[in-house]
């Protein structure tokens, strides 16, 4: 049986790289998702000397639709036995105001980054995906708003990467379409992405790596699914 393939985007830090990681130690072979060569090239080292078996690296960048319609050219040319695609790669837009002052292209290029961009690599790849029997998952946060964390813009281009989910998953259910599509909050974690935030609760990207590799790994479908690796704990 040939080996599983999986393209992690924005797999050069932070939760993509975790990811990465774990499901190249769990016997995947890893395509890295990035748009900087030498970040790309730097954590390539990193997962060969774990003994990681990675493939290459593809240039994406998510707010460049011309460019994802080559990445995925090159993805359908180089590797064709492509299998799981994540989508992990996203921008915070700005996390440190409230939505009354959150800029309007604030609001735009989070949602061109997060959820256009990842709408557009996702469409592109889906006849690979689909020849292949292989699945969808989407690094995301819930829908429903929680009263202690609620950036505008993120939690908004979420949202519409959430819908897309739902949407596509009962599309390919209806459609008999092999293709699994599910989203994974991978609750609380302390990246970049947030500043390297580290509260009570919060998990750190090797955890959060092995967590979901487990998931990837546990020979279930879970298509349309919501699925929360640590759900966020309310206080009293």
């Amino acid at each position: 049986m040939s080996k599983k393939t999986v393209l992690v985007t924005g797999a050069n830090k932070g939760i993509g790289y975790g990811i990465a990681k774990h499901l190249g130690l769990s016997g995947w072979q890893v395509i890295i998702g990035a748009r900087d060569g030498q970040r790309a090239e730097k954590a390539i080292s990193e997962l060969k000397a774990q003994g990681i078996d990675v493939l290459g690296w593809v240039n994406i960048e998510l707010k460049d639709l011309d460019g994802i319609e080559k990445a995925a050219k090159e993805i359908n040319e180089k590797y064709p036995e492509l299998t799981l695609l994540v989508n992990n790669a996203g921008i915070p837009g700005d996390m440190s105001v409230d939505s009354e002052h959150t800029e309007i292209s604030v609001i735009r290029e989070t949602l061109d980054v997060n959820f256009i961009g990842t709408f557009a690599l996702t469409k592109a790849l889906i006849p690979l995906i689909a020849k292949n029997a292989g699945r969808i998952a989407n690094v995301t946060v819930p829908s429903e708003i929680s009263p202690y964390w609620h950036p505008l813009a993120y939690v908004a281009s979420k949202a519409a990467q959430n819908a897309m989910m739902g949407v596509m998953a009962i599309e390919f259910q209806q459609s008999n379409t092999p293709v699994e599509i599910f989203s994974v909050h991978p609750g609380p974690t302390t990246t970049d992405l947030n500043g390297n935030m580290a509260l009570p609760g919060f998990h750190d990207i090797e955890t959060v790596g092995q967590k979901f590799a487990e998931l990837i790994n546990d020979g279930q479908n879970h298509q349309g699914e919501f699925i929360e690796l640590y759900p966020i704990v309310k206080e009293d």
